[in-house]
């Protein structure tokens, strides 16, 4: 009898001192199915790192533009050149911003901003990572990119020179250079101690398992693989339609349609009871953009 086939998501909390890319080959592993991270953590920071197994990974598109929350704790007197606590200091003052001023200035950074990327980040430089030729003490030139910030919250002050932050924000949104940009406008050198992701989209770090948690459980421990996506307009068509549906034909006939499907966006398509992948309404129809259920025609 054939194993059932292992796709959906799994919620990591991932430890300090494991890159994204160990925790994914971890899961690679132990479940023998491919898989991917929909948004990396860098090794240093902690937090939620969803991973993607199997047909999940076509899902990659709707889940990265998600919401995302931290909890940054914000180091004052002194700037690295990787804008952490692992870096070289490149800078040092001896004065404090007080909490006041650091209130004054957050609003600055609240809503559509511009943000330089870390010259130790893994932004694309002609075809090469830029902590890859930071490393080898080359010159970045790092264009500043269209980010969003939500909100930002002090939580509380950590330790004489530092605060704790909760920051929540769109994609591609480093907080290194969040940190960083706060100290030069404070006019007071600054870098990012500790990073903690609590949020990425639909998933929470309430909901998380660490790695000797997945290491027990592994597949039990995985989410539907559309369970995060919830909030997308749904269809529904036949289960008599599962080869048409298979084949990826277009649909025009359904036993139940969200209005929302009709304006163009991603719609949810199930087949019965069985999840068929993500369409478009286009030239009067469904068609899919994601499809995951197999063609058996030619079996």
């Amino acid at each position: 009898m054939e194993a059932e086939p292992i796709d959906g998501f799994i919620n990591l909390l991932k430890p300090p001192g494991v890159s994204s890319s160990g925790a994914v080959t971890l899961v690679k592993r132990t479940l023998g199915k491919k898989a991917g991270h929909a948004g990396t953590l860098d090794p240093e920071a902690a937090g939620v790192l969803p991973v993607m197994v199997g047909k999940a990974s076509r899902l990659f598109d709707v889940l990265v533009d998600k919401e995302k929350e931290y909890l940054v704790e914000i180091a004052f007197g002194l700037s690295t050149d990787t804008q952490d606590a692992q870096g070289k200091i490149t800078a040092r003052a001896p004065s404090i911003p007080s909490l006041s001023a650091l209130r004054a200035v957050i609003p600055r950074f609240v809503g559509a901003i511009a943000q330089v990327p870390p010259a130790y980040s893994a932004i694309k430089i002609q075809g090469q990572p830029a902590y890859a030729l930071s490393r080898k003490g080359k010159e970045t030139e790092r264009a500043a990119r269209n980010v969003r910030i939500d909100s930002i919250e002090i939580v509380e002050q950590m330790s004489i020179d530092s605060m704790l932050m909760r920051v929540r924000c769109g994609k591609g949104v480093y907080m290194r250079s969040l940190c960083f940009d706060l100290g030069e406008t404070l006019q007071c050198p600054a870098h990012m101690r500790f990073l903690l992701r609590t949020r990425s989209g639909f998933f929470t770090i309430d909901q998380s398992n660490t790695l000797e948690e997945f290491q027990k459980h592994a597949a039990s421990l995985l989410i539907p693989i559309d369970a995060p996506i919830t909030h997308l307009p749904t269809a529904r068509v036949s289960s008599a339609c599962v080869q048409q549906i298979r084949s990826g034909g277009a649909m025009t006939s359904f036993e139940f349609i969200d209005e929302q499907a009709y304006q163009g966006g991603i719609t949810r398509v199930y087949c019965g009871d069985s999840f068929a992948g993500l369409a478009r309404w286009k030239d009067d129809a469904l068609r899919f953009q994601a499809m995951l259920m197999e063609d058996t025609t030619n079996a």
